[in-house]
């Protein structure tokens, strides 16, 4: 969901904390979408002279030790990639995070909901909404080619 958000995340963190130069990246290596994400939060993390330390969980049973290898390394912050397990885990998510006392961003408005401290990305409800637009549309005729790019 438009990997090219993360950046702002970022940005947003080191905002948020000027004196930030470790950036934690939570992200599940088992989910091919992660990659995408991890290649624009490292453009960005250049730009903005941060250091990112790449932590994975592929299951729920990984989170204890990712937040234990995110505080050992001394992360000054963590990210959380959009991630369905994550997003599925985020009460759990959250917990851990504020167990670390790190400030932290997500890509979805439901870990902020949870506890998450803020969050930066795409409403799923808005592009659910205009998907059915458009669908609605070439249902009643109109060529997909002719539709505008939203």
């Amino acid at each position: 969901m438009a990997p090219e958000l993360i950046g702002k995340q970022i940005q947003l963190l080191k905002e948020l904390v000027p004196r930030i130069s470790r950036v934690a990246v939570l992200w599940n290596p088992a989910n091919p979408s992660n990659v995408p994400q991890l290649r624009e939060a490292e453009v960005a993390a250049r730009a903005l002279k941060v250091r990112l330390q790449f932590v994975q969980a592929r299951e729920p049973n990984d989170f204890e030790s990712a937040f234990a290898a995110i505080t050992k390394e001394g992360a000054e912050a963590v990210l959380v990639v959009v991630e369905g397990m994550f997003a599925d885990h985020r009460t759990r998510i959250a917990r851990l995070v504020q167990r670390s006392r790190l400030p932290s961003v997500y890509g979805l408005r439901e870990h902020a909901e949870t506890g998450g401290l803020m969050f930066y990305g795409a409403s799923p409800a808005e592009l659910n909404r205009r998907v059915a637009h458009f669908v609605d549309k070439i249902i009643k005729g109109a060529k997909p080619g002719d539709l505008p790019c939203p």
